[in-house]
């Protein structure tokens, strides 16, 4: 029988779905821009770049902050600020002015502000919820992410994008200011000093510095996280290689129209709403170490198919089912680093792996797009799909169903690190 998700919950699932629709709308919206303004396969996945950098610069410092500050306020403050951005660029558009450095300075500045948020709130659920339920409810987030931020918010950007270019980023803006107002409707949500007891211990308050090292610590000593820390890695970088030439390969090579991108978009997140929705199904029985195989072998086999194929159904197809392996892990990973990490210390430990999860985006990002320039777009495809193959082979192996859930059951004590790092 469902279970009804407390009035909490249900504000930060509305925060998280507006989220969302901010970025569906943008992620179809800015590579449409950069398209117009440029062909290079470098400039264009530069765009990418600029947004995902702020994770290898930005994400320690906000994840500390998402520990000492209430994580309702950091809602609110980096949803602003994302909005704020992007209703300067469409200003920009409107008043005529189009260059590329435009979108990369209004997408740093969303990736700077997309690390707050994303620290903050995917260290919430556990404030909310016990144990026995965050799968479900890492399983409703993640569906409601898949549906809005993939399959509502791309079409409705490429739409928006056709009729003036600025009235997609307007919508982005509006969608971000509304996310920072449904976060207002979250209690107070402070992990400061006096909530926790082993700060008590300190004879001293502990610098950004030492938080910083405090929650990098954690993480990298817990093995399992650590390992399925670069797993991810590997599919986003090879997944950052190819997808900002995902447009330069349906217009070119595939000889698509450019509306049809959406599509493109749209039809993997699908796959990845299957996959939110029937991870409490599918995970207990195939096991958590066959869904990490199955989440780095399935894209691997997609990128062989775009870019060795030319049948739009197969490629759509191929997508569709990469889409739904990785949402499988990805609600596998969650529950694992909310259930083994403790609350104070789970804004800093989800900094840590993001660090290395998305840090290597902008470098995928930027490989894809050397690559691409010089050995064209189906030969960078055919090159992730060898690389994330031979990349999965010793990564994946040591990841097992028994690890994994061994590793829940026993949380590492937030006192033991200490002891380490003071």
């Amino acid at each position: 029988m469902p279970v009804a998700a407390p009035r909490p919950f249900t504000a930060l699932w509305a925060s998280q779905a507006a989220s969302n629709l901010g970025d569906g709308v943008l992620q179809a919206a800015a590579p449409l821009l950069v398209a117009t303004l440029t062909r290079d396969p470098l400039l264009v996945a530069g765009a990418t770049v600029a947004q995902f950098l702020p994770w290898l610069l930005a994400t320690l410092p906000t994840g500390a902050l998402a520990d000492r500050m209430d994580r309702r306020r950091i809602l609110v403050l980096g949803n602003g600020l994302r909005a704020a951005g992007f209703a300067l660029l469409a200003l920009s558009l409107t008043g005529g002015w189009r260059h590329v450095a435009l979108l990369y300075a209004a997408v740093f500045i969303a990736g700077c502000a997309e690390t707050m948020v994303d620290n903050a709130a995917l260290a919430i659920p556990p404030r909310l919820l016990p144990r026995e339920k965050l799968e479900r409810a890492n399983g409703r987030l993640f569906a409601t992410q898949s549906v809005i931020n993939t399959f509502v918010g791309p079409p409705a950007g490429a739409a928006l994008f056709a009729l003036a270019a600025s009235a997609a980023f307007y919508t982005g803006a509006a969608a971000f200011a509304l996310a920072g107002l449904a976060a207002l409707l979250l209690p107070a949500l402070r992990t400061s000093g006096e909530e926790h007891e082993h700060e008590r211990h300190r004879a001293e308050p502990a610098t950004i510095a030492q938080d910083i090292r405090t929650g990098w610590v954690h993480f990298w000593r817990h093995g399992l996280l650590r390992r399925v820390a670069f797993i991810s890695a590997a599919i986003n970088f090879f997944g950052a290689a190819t997808g900002g030439l995902l447009v330069l390969l349906i217009t070119g090579p595939y000889q698509l129209p450019l509306s049809s991108y959406g599509l493109f978009i749209a039809v993997p997140a699908a796959g990845a709403i299957a996959g939110s929705l029937l991870a409490e199904h599918i995970v207990p029985r195939i096991g958590g170490g066959p869904t990490t195989w199955l989440a780095a072998l399935a894209p691997a086999a997609g990128y062989a198919v775009l870019g060795l194929g030319g049948s739009t159904p197969l490629a759509l197809a191929a997508l569709f089912g990469a889409a739904l392996a990785s949402s499988l892990n990805q609600i596998v990973v969650s529950t694992l680093r909310q259930a083994a990490v403790p609350d104070e210390l789970l804004g800093r430990v989800t900094a840590a792996y993001r660090l290395i999860v998305l840090g290597v985006v902008p470098l995928g990002a930027l490989g894809g797009g050397l690559l691409g320039r010089g050995v064209g777009i189906r030969a960078t495809f055919v090159a992730a799909a060898v690389g994330l193959t031979l990349a999965a082979i010793p990564l994946a192996s040591r990841v097992t169903t028994r690890g994994l859930r061994d590793a829940e059951k026993r949380p590492l004590h937030p006192e033991s690190v200490y002891e380490r790092t003071l």
